[in-house]
């Protein structure tokens, strides 16, 4: 099992994303039961979303990202545990588009 962090960046204003709500779930069957939550730092970070170890192997995760000073509203991604390593997902967010991917 393996551990979360995070990292929001707007691009826009060429900054980290600080005070940005991260919620974590795991999808159970047909419906979605929150993990934790947080906020993001001064850095845009969420160093810790979870302890190494905490991820389960083979389930699926949702963060949700409330980024309400876009055009979206909210960013939801979606990701499955494949193996025990730890995950760091960082938002990359501009005023009409955002991208993400599987950090270190």
């Amino acid at each position: 099992m393996s551990g979360l962090s995070t990292h929001v960046l707007d691009t826009a204003l060429g900054r980290p994303a600080a005070g940005v709500a991260v919620t974590l779930a795991i999808q159970k069957a047909n419906s979605w039961q929150e993990v934790a939550r947080a906020k993001t730092d001064a850095d845009g970070r969420v160093a810790a979303l979870l302890e190494d170890g905490a991820l389960e192997r083979g389930a699926t995760y949702r963060l949700h990202f409330e980024v309400g000073t876009t055009f979206f509203p909210y960013v939801d991604v979606v990701f499955t545990v494949r193996d025990d390593r730890h995950h760091h997902v960082p938002l990359i967010l501009s005023p009409f588009g955002y991208s993400t991917y599987r950090g270190s």
